[in-house]
């Protein structure tokens, strides 16, 4: 049990990593310098797809695999872990999607838009699970005495 265990608590810091990540570009695109405008052009849907790369995406390999290898027995630690990274990773989304109304009008795309509405609606689907496991536990088999 121990590796799906790591799994999944690296799977919560890669959440969290994420969550970070956006909240720091949404952050740079409310309060762009003033000079930063002039020599160069910032688009922010590049920085996106970095970002759901390098952060959900494995993280959400990490407790899909811990899911898997822990389903059949049940496991509440590990299903605190996953249950504790979906939400972080909606509660992250939250807080991004009430930033978009601050960003200027040029920086805000389809996909600075939707993908906090995407990811808090992906989020439940971990929390799912974290509690799946938290609350299966496998039935030990009778013993016939006689």
């Amino acid at each position: 049990m121990a590796i799906e265990k790591w799994l999944a608590i690296t799977g919560v810091g890669l959440y969290a990593m994420f969550v970070g990540e956006m909240i720091s570009i949404y952050n740079f695109m409310m309060n762009v310098p003033a000079d930063f405008e002039y020599g160069q052009i910032f688009s922010a849907d590049p920085k996106l797809l970095q970002f759901i790369s390098i952060g959900v995406a494995p993280a959400s390999i990490l407790a899909a695999v811990a899911f898997i290898m822990s389903k059949q027995y049940g496991s509440k630690p590990i299903g605190i872990f996953i249950a504790i990274g979906g939400i972080v990773l909606f509660a992250g989304m939250y807080f991004c999607y009430t930033m978009i109304e601050q960003i200027d009008e040029k920086y805000v795309t389809e996909s600075v838009r939707f993908v906090p509405v995407l990811f808090m609606v992906l989020s439940a689907p971990i929390v799912g699970a974290g509690v799946y496991l938290m609350r299966h536990i496998k039935k030990r088999p009778k013993k016939e005495y006689f």
